[in-house]
């Protein structure tokens, strides 16, 4: 399987998660809500692992270019998190933007090395 496969199937498993949960607890909006931050969060982590993967065996200076790359990825993802709860408060509630940004954001942070590999 490859790498976007396996980023695919994980990013899509835990935001379906958090959609089911966001549902069960506050209905529609929530779900709306917690889409859109796990929709924001996957495609960060996604553009962070498609710009370190290259870099992985390259000498330090290429690699720390494309690591610095990934993180600038996410630092702008949560710019546009916080652009949209403070932008959409009367639509979408933030507590479950942030709730699916935050977890998707970090479970695929956390299972990023099998995705590197």
């Amino acid at each position: 399987m490859s790498w976007f496969a396996k980023i695919v199937l994980t990013g899509a498993v835990v935001e379906g998660a958090v959609a089911v949960v966001a549902f069960a607890m506050a209905g529609v909006t929530a779900l709306a809500a917690s889409l859109v931050g796990s929709a924001v969060a996957f495609g960060a982590q996604v553009a962070a692992v498609a710009s370190l993967r290259p870099g992985m065996k390259a000498p330090v200076g290429e690699f720390s270019r494309r690591f610095v790359a990934g993180m600038a990825a996410r630092a702008v993802s949560f710019a546009v998190v916080a652009a949209v709860m403070i932008g959409l408060n009367a639509v979408l509630p933030p507590l479950w933007v942030a709730t699916g940004y935050l977890t998707v954001l970090l479970s695929l942070l956390f299972a990023e090395n099998k995705f590197l590999t």
